[in-house]
């Protein structure tokens, strides 16, 4: 947490304890779940900040087009996709945050599992597999969070 959320929760808590001598020990207790509360909040705010890049692949609707998108909170930097076992290659220098880019393969293809390796502005080298299919269940967890809170993984 930085300087000015410590400085917020200090004097939220001042005024917790002032209000429990000044008024009844009641609205204290209400002002302290404020600030906790608000102390989680910047806890949460403080974990999503530096997430990495979290790149993903899925297959357009038509099974002619790739989709590359970044969810994560930096540049995603020298992404390599290999589709298996169609033996093809792609090649991106780098993606934005919530960047997007598709590569088109001009032939429709039934199935096919993409390998994508890419690393984040520090030098990180992350990979991941996607099984693309054009007619089969889609690769996401419908249950994983958003973004990863709590140090989920």
């Amino acid at each position: 947490m930085d300087a000015r959320g410590k400085a917020i929760i200090a004097g939220g808590l001042v005024l917790t304890v002032a209000l429990g001598i000044v008024t009844d020990i009641y609205v204290a207790a209400v002002a302290f779940v404020l600030v906790l509360t608000l102390a989680l909040a910047f806890q949460i705010m403080d974990e999503t900040r530096r997430l990495p890049p979290r790149v993903d692949c899925w297959l357009s609707e038509d099974a002619k087009k790739i989709f590359i998108a970044n969810r994560g909170n930096e540049r995603a930097l020298r992404i390599h996709v290999t589709l298996v076992p169609l033996n093809r290659e792609f090649d991106l220098p780098e993606l934005d945050v919530e960047g997007r880019h598709e590569f088109l393969l001009g032939d429709m293809i039934a199935e096919a599992k993409a390998v994508v390796g890419y690393e984040d502005p520090s030098g990180r080298k992350y990979s991941r597999s996607f099984s693309l299919s054009a007619t089969g269940p889609a690769d996401e967890d419908l249950l994983k969070p958003v973004f990863p809170i709590f140090g989920w993984k």
